[in-house]
């Protein structure tokens, strides 16, 4: 008896099984059809989306397998195969070279200046918001993001004309004035400023547009038990609006803490010359002279390797620092 109801239970436990594991594979046979059917209903969207992934994987995410070389005396007649293993002695090398300093000096200087400069979009994007005329809140719309769309070689070739010794307007109206002329693209008092001065109006006009966009998701309701309550439009403002925009705003702030480090290649190495290079060589640039020009392409990685783990490192702070105040944060 005691094996009859033995084998019956054998018998009931591997037919359990079994029906289980037919309604698994018909799960996962259902779900790949969803998937299926998903990507075919949807398959125009993720046309769309496909430039994007391509250009992450192609020129982000593939070419971190030469982060590698980091750690190698890379040699290109030898490849990353035949190149010597050398360790962690190019980070050493970074961290021991007086250069160090003074490139996380002027990085941080200039990071810190353009985060001063942070609420200014917000600001715009508040302004913009209050203009009741639709054609010439086009206008000035218009007006502030023709800048964004420009080359950083026309942004600071206009600044150069403009600030030109000879003939430059401010130069001339120093003149007139009885003042002497200043020398702007070569002092280097005045290059941070100069640099803090192009970014943020080339960029102002772009970055209200999110802000903008947060503006308009706004429950107009607020808005009314508000003036209902009495409140002013700066009051309307500063209680509904910017509490309403403070997901965007802290967003935006992590993001642009992560980007301490990368300030920007292209607009510092068109400004910079050898009477300001003292205040304006950052990591980008020393990377561009020691990678291109020197052709030292494992210490020029390292450099770059440690300036990304740092922008890492910052962001998943930020992130945290916003949790611990109440807010989402970005992941």
């Amino acid at each position: 008896m005691k094996l009859v109801e033995l084998n019956d239970e054998r018998m009931m436990k591997s037919t359990y099984d079994l029906q289980n594991t037919s309604l698994k594979i018909e799960r996962q046979k259902t779900r790949r059809k969803q998937i299926l059917k998903s990507l075919f209903r949807n398959k125009l969207l993720y046309l769309m989306l496909a430039p994007g992934v391509l250009f992450f994987l192609i020129f982000r995410y593939i070419p971190m397998g030469g982060l590698v070389i980091a750690f190698q005396n890379y040699q290109p007649f030898l490849g990353i195969d035949g190149s010597p293993w050398v360790g962690f002695d190019h980070f050493r090398r970074l961290f021991s070279e007086g250069s160090f300093m003074l490139l996380m000096r002027n990085t941080l200087m200039l990071f810190f200046l353009g985060t001063l400069t942070f609420p200014l979009p917000i600001i715009l994007a508040l302004s913009l918001n209050e203009i009741k005329n639709k054609w010439f809140k086009s206008v000035i719309q218009t007006i502030v993001y023709i800048p964004h769309f420009m080359s950083w070689v026309i942004v600071v070739s206009m600044f150069f004309v403009i600030l030109s010794v000879d003939r430059g307007i401010i130069n001339e109206m120093i003149a007139f004035f009885g003042g002497d002329r200043i020398h702007f693209m070569t002092d280097p008092r005045w290059a941070r400023t100069i640099y803090i001065v192009q970014d943020t109006w080339k960029g102002i006009g772009w970055s209200s547009i999110i802000f903008l966009a947060a503006i308009t998701n706004v429950d107009t309701t607020l808005y009314e038990a508000a003036a209902m309550d009495g409140a002013t439009r700066f009051r309307q403002t500063w209680h509904v609006t910017l509490p309403a925009i403070r997901p965007t705003i802290i967003t935006l702030l992590i993001l642009r803490v992560g980007s301490t480090l990368d300030i920007g290649f292209e607009h510092v190495f068109l400004i910079t010359n050898p009477m300001n290079r003292a205040v304006l060589d950052i990591f980008d640039t020393f990377v561009f002279r020691m990678g291109i020009h020197s052709g030292q392409f494992s210490f020029a990685t390292a450099v770059g390797m440690f300036r990304g783990v740092v922008g890492l490192i910052l962001v998943i702070g930020a992130n945290k620092v916003a949790k611990l105040f109440g807010e989402d944060g970005i992941y």
